[in-house]
């Protein structure tokens, strides 16, 4: 259950149109990785608002729609699997993520990104903050629009092959995913640079 907290402030520099960057689906074995770009008003607060891992799924499709009205500038890109078993997944997290700041419709002035991997984005300063979904609004807001847009691509692409359970894994490395790779091997949607099977001696890869 969340409970409500003091909002986190809405960017770390006020005044500069900073982006606040966030990526969802890096750890999964299935479909694209996520991320999102948000700029955020310098008075925006929302007491729910932390990092997308921390809240429910009824929570975070609240929050998208909030994010999306009240956002000054918001944008979602995606890196497919098959890019990202060329790329590895961590070049493709950070091209998501710049591919995001690139559909932002307000050019912002500085970009401050959670974790502690980034490469620079064109001329503008970026700063990167460990936990930064729970420390920043503009990144949790970021986190919330990649996480609810991976969640749906998944729920969408369950409907064309239901053995995996994508509508309640989402992609993730559960038990019943593996056990359903096991049993029917790989999709097209699978990164088949990551390592599908627990034991990968076993048949079907």
């Amino acid at each position: 259950m969340t409970h409500p907290h003091n909002p986190l402030p809405p960017c770390s520099t006020p005044g500069i149109l900073e982006a606040g960057c966030d990526e969802a689906g890096r750890g999964c074995l299935a479909g694209p990785v996520f991320a999102a770009a948000v700029i955020l008003p310098d008075d925006f607060a929302h007491p729910l608002l932390n990092d997308s891992k921390q809240l429910t799924e009824r929570r975070r499709m609240e929050l998208r729609t909030v994010i999306m009205k009240q956002a000054i500038a918001w944008a979602i890109a995606r890196v497919d699997n098959d890019e990202i078993d060329r790329i590895n997944i961590l070049n493709a997290s950070i091209e998501a993520m710049h591919r995001a700041l690139d559909a932002l419709s307000v050019r912002p002035g500085a970009v401050i990104v959670d974790g502690n991997r980034f490469k620079p984005y064109r001329d503008l300063p970026c700063t990167t903050f460990v936990k930064g979904d729970g420390r920043f609004a503009n990144i949790a807001a970021a986190s919330v629009l990649a996480k609810t847009e991976r969640d749906l691509y998944m729920i969408r692409a369950h409907d064309s092959y239901p053995e995996y359970r994508w509508n309640v894994n989402k992609g993730y490395p559960t038990a019943d995913h593996r056990r359903a790779i096991a049993e029917h091997g790989p999709t097209p949607l699978h990164r088949m640079s990551f390592r599908l099977l627990a034991q990968p001696s076993l048949p079907g890869l």
